[in-house]
C-alpha cells in the first residue's frame, strides 16, 4: 500500500521525537492534518489539493518536530545572543593585540628581521582571533543546548553613563596601541637597533638608562594606559584623574629632560655615528638636545593641560 502525502509528512515529523513522544504527536498531527483538509474540500477543493496545501502551510516536518521537541534550530539564540557578542568583541579587541606584541617582542630579542616580526605577530594574531570566536561560540552553543543558566541579568544599574566625546572605547584603544608602539620602540631600540652602521645596528637611546631608567618609564606608560581606563571605565574625565594624568606627565618630564640635561639620554655611538662621525657642525649636538628638551615638554605639557581641559568640559556638561 502506498503511503499517502500525510503518511510520509507525520513519518517525517516523529522521526526524530523521543519514543515516549511520538504516538501524541501522530495522533495530533492526524486529526490537525484530517480537519484542515475536510475544511477546504468542504470548500469544494478537490482532496489532493487540499491535502497538498494543508502540508505546505504546517512547513517542514524538521522545523515541526524541533518546536514539539523544544529544541532549539538556532546556533545562539536570543538568551545568550547579547552576553555572547559582547564577550566575543570585548576578548577579540584585547587578546589578539596582547598576542601580537607578545610575539613582536620575543622575535625583536630573538634578532628577527622586521618583515619576519610583522608576518609572525599578524599570523599568530589571525590564529587568536579563530580560536576566540570558536571556543567562545562553542560554549555557549553548550549553554543553548543544556538550558544553563549563566547567571547574567540585566538591570537598569547596568545602564551606560552619558559618555563625552574622547571616552569611547575606540579612543582607550587608540591610546593603549600608542602605548604598545612606543614601549616596542623602545625594546626593538634596545635589542636590535635603530641607526644602521657598517656594522650591527646601534640604539638611539643610551643602553646604560636601562634597567632602571628605562624601568621607570615603562611603570610611568603603565600608569598612562591605567588612567587610559578608568576615564574610560567612568565615561568622563574627572579632576582626580586629570591631577593624576598631570602628576604622570610631570614624571615623564623629570625623566625625560634630567636625562637629557645630564647627557645621558643618547647613546654616544649614535651622536658619533650621525652627527661627529659625518662630519656636522658640534652645534648640531645643541640643536639636537634643544629640539628633543622642546619635544617632550610640549607633548607632556599638552598631555596635562588636555586632561584638565577634558575634566573642565565633564564639569560643565554635567
Amino acid at each position: 500500500m502506498t503511503a499517502t502525502l500525510t503518511d510520509r509528512y507525520i513519518a517525517a515529523t516523529v522521526k526524530s521525537l523521543p519514543p515516549e513522544l511520538q504516538p501524541e504527536v501522530r495522533d495530533e498531527l492526524q486529526a490537525s492534518i484530517a480537519d484542515a483538509v475536510e475544511a477546504r474540500t468542504h470548500q469544494g477543493e478537490p482532496q489532493e489539493a487540499a491535502e497538498r496545501a494543508v502540508l505546505t502551510d504546517l512547513g517542514d516536518p524538521g522545523i515541526l518536530a524541533a518546536g514539539y521537541a523544544d529544541r532549539p534550530l538556532h546556533l545562539i539564540g536570543p538568551k545568550y545572543f547579547l552576553t555572547w557578542w559582547r564577550l566575543l568583541k570585548l576578548l577579540i579587541a584585547i587578546v589578539p593585540a596582547c598576542a601580537f606584541a607578545g610575539v613582536a617582542i620575543a622575535q625583536a630579542i630573538g634578532g628577527a628581521g622586521v618583515g619576519q616580526i610583522i608576518g609572525q605577530g599578524i599570523a599568530v594574531a589571525l590564529s587568536v582571533v579563530v580560536h576566540i570566536a570558536f571556543w567562545t561560540t562553542l560554549v555557549f552553543f553548550v549553554l543553548e543546548r543544556t538550558g544553563a543558566d549563566t547567571g547574567v541579568r540585566w538591570s537598569v544599574d547596568q545602564l551606560p553613563e552619558q559618555q563625552q566625546p574622547g571616552t569611547g572605547r575606540a579612543d582607550l584603544i587608540a591610546s593603549l596601541v600608542m602605548l604598545a608602539i612606543f614601549a616596542g620602540a623602545l625594546l626593538w631600540d634596545r635589542f636590535r637597533g635603530f641607526v644602521p652602521t657598517e656594522g650591527e645596528p646601534i640604539s638611539m637611546i643610551n643602553p646604560g638608562l636601562w634597567p632602571w631608567g628605562i624601568g621607570a618609564l615603562f611603570v610611568l606608560m603603565a600608569a598612562e594606559a591605567a588612567v587610559a581606563m578608568a576615564v574610560h571605565a567612568r565615561g568622563r574625565w574627572t579632576s582626580a584623574l586629570a591631577w593624576i594624568n598631570a602628576a604622570v606627565a610631570v614624571c615623564v618630564l623629570s625623566l625625560g629632560l634630567t636625562a637629557l640635561g645630564r647627557g645621558v639620554l643618547f647613546n654616544p655611538e649614535f651622536v658619533d655615528v650621525a652627527i661627529t662621525g659625518n662630519g656636522v657642525n658640534s652645534d648640531a649636538g645643541a640643536v639636537l638636545v634643544a629640539l628633543t628638551g622642546i619635544g617632550i615638554a610640549g607633548v607632556c605639557a599638552w598631555d596635562a593641560i588636555d586632561g584638565f581641559l577634558k575634566a573642565r568640559r565633564a564639569r560643565l556638561r554635567g
